[in-house]
């Protein structure tokens, strides 16, 4: 199986060029360049540093991973810089559903399908089963899925709100005080304020909104998937807030008082 003359070609063709165009770049004979896309040779050491710095992509990816096979946010995910093996971590490779243009879609995890998402989420069988949808005003460069959040730990956040994340493959990018949709092993999809403790101490810390829930640490081995708070949709109208209300209330009253003593006073 030639992966890397296939990955090679799927590149050039990716960023428009011919083979007349990358062989200058590279400073290879045009003909050289169309054996190694066709498998008929195979590129030496140095052949190989020169398509691994010109693309961004570790060799191991070129040679191993069939890129074709991947979908538009995998893809871009590696040439942003996010390549398993020049990370050294596991790979993390997201089961997901495109649309009839190959659009990559939606998925929704409602409710009733959580407790299957927590060991069926890898199976592409069973992604491909869930709902799915579109958000034309989200990018394209992005992979996101949309998780049915229960309880009222994060209130103001309703109940039975549908939560869309965008997916994460580097886990050290998760920013501190900012909510996260994580996948466990031990609880299930929990949707948290995150503080980042990976390098310190292996672990990431919880945080509800909902001040009556105390805070409480996950082992980063018991994470599984991690989903950037993105936005939320509730059927739900927010209730008002009494309190800031009342503050309103005491503050216009305040102005109108001021206002007969400055008239009294003729200032």
């Amino acid at each position: 199986m030639n992966t890397f003359g296939k990955n090679i070609e799927f590149l050039r063709k990716r960023q428009k060029r011919t083979q007349d165009d990358l062989a200058f770049a590279l400073e290879m004979k045009r003909s050289t360049l169309s054996r190694y896309e066709n498998g008929v040779s195979q590129p030496s050491v140095n052949a190989l540093i020169r398509f691994s710095m010109f693309f961004k992509i570790a060799i191991d990816t070129l040679a191993k991973t069939d890129l074709t096979e991947l979908s538009e946010s995998q893809i871009s995910q590696i040439e942003r810089g996010y390549d398993v093996y020049v990370k050294g971590s596991n790979i993390r490779i997201l089961a997901a559903t495109v649309d009839q243009y190959n659009n990559e879609n939606i998925e929704l995890v409602s409710e009733k399908a959580k407790a299957g998402y927590k060991n069926g989420f890898a199976d592409p069988d069973y992604v491909s089963i869930l709902p799915t949808f579109q958000l034309p005003f989200l990018s394209r460069q992005k992979k996101y899925r949309t998780f049915q959040i229960s309880g009222d730990s994060m209130l103001p956040i309703p109940d039975e709100s549908f939560v869309t994340g965008e997916f994460i493959l580097d886990w050290n990018t998760i920013r501190d005080g900012h909510p996260y949709i994580i996948l466990t092993l031990d609880n299930g999809i929990v949707f948290k304020v995150v503080e980042n403790k990976i390098k310190a101490n292996k672990n990431l810390i919880m945080h509800s909104l909902n001040s009556l829930y105390d805070s409480y640490k996950i082992d980063i081995t018991d994470v599984k998937e991690v989903w950037k708070f993105v936005h939320y949709i509730s059927s739900e109208m927010p209730k008002p807030n009494k309190e800031k209300q009342d503050l309103v209330d005491t503050v216009k009253q305040l102005r109108k008082e001021v206002h007969v003593i400055q008239t009294q006073l003729n200032i």
